[in-house]
C-alpha cells in the first residue's frame, strides 16, 4: 500500500516535472545562420499531423493547415517572404522551411510531442558538383509533454520556433 502511493507521487511528480521543463536542440550555429544568408524567402511546408492526435487537435484549433498559416504569419511581420508553391522553383536555393510535429501517447489522453524546424535548401556535394540535391542546413526544435485539453501549447511552441527562425534569418542578413 505504502509502495503504491509513494509510487503515485513519485510519477506525479516526474509528470510536473516533465510539464514545466521544455528542452530545446538546435542547430542554429554562427555556421547554420550564414546558410540563411542571401534567402530571397522562403516556401513553408507543414506535414499532417500524426493521426494519434488529430481528433483532439482540431478543437485545440491545432491543424497542419492552421500552423502554417501561423509560421508564415511570423514571417511576414519579420519581413521574410514566404514563397508560394507556383514561385518556388524561380528562388535562388529553392529554401523550404520545414515543419514537422511528432506525437506519442504517453499514457490515455497525454502527448509527448517534438516540434521540429528545419530550413532545407538546395546544395551541392564537393565530391560530385554534379549532383545537387535539398539539405537542411538550419534546424530547431523544441520537445514537451501535453495532454488532449492544453494541445494548443503545441501551437504556442510552434510560434516560438517561427519566431527563432525570424531572428536566425535577421541576424544573417543584417537585419
Amino acid at each position: 500500500m505504502i509502495a503504491k502511493r509513494v509510487s503515485k507521487i513519485y510519477f506525479t511528480s516526474l509528470l510536473l516535472v516533465l510539464l514545466m521543463a521544455v528542452a530545446v536542440t538546435a542547430d542554429d550555429s554562427a555556421v547554420s545562420r550564414a546558410t540563411l544568408a542571401g534567402l530571397q524567402g522562403v516556401k513553408v511546408v507543414v506535414e499532417e499531423l500524426p493521426p494519434n492526435v488529430q481528433q483532439f487537435a482540431a478543437s485545440a484549433g491545432l491543424t497542419s493547415a492552421q500552423l502554417k498559416r501561423d509560421v508564415e504569419k511570423k514571417l511576414q511581420e519579420g519581413k521574410i517572404r514566404a514563397v508560394e508553391e507556383k514561385n518556388w522553383l524561380n528562388v535562388p536555393g529553392r529554401p523550404v522551411l520545414s515543419v514537422v510535429v511528432n506525437t506519442h501517447e504517453k499514457e490515455k489522453y497525454w502527448y509527448a510531442y517534438d516540434i521540429k524546424f528545419e530550413l532545407r535548401q538546395l546544395a551541392y556535394l564537393e565530391a560530385n558538383p554534379k549532383v545537387r540535391t535539398l539539405a537542411g542546413t538550419w534546424s530547431l526544435s523544441i520537445t514537451g509533454v501535453a495532454n488532449t485539453g492544453n494541445l494548443q501549447v503545441i501551437r504556442q511552441d510552434a510560434g516560438v520556433l517561427a519566431e527563432r527562425f525570424v531572428k536566425a534569418y535577421k541576424a544573417a542578413n543584417g537585419k
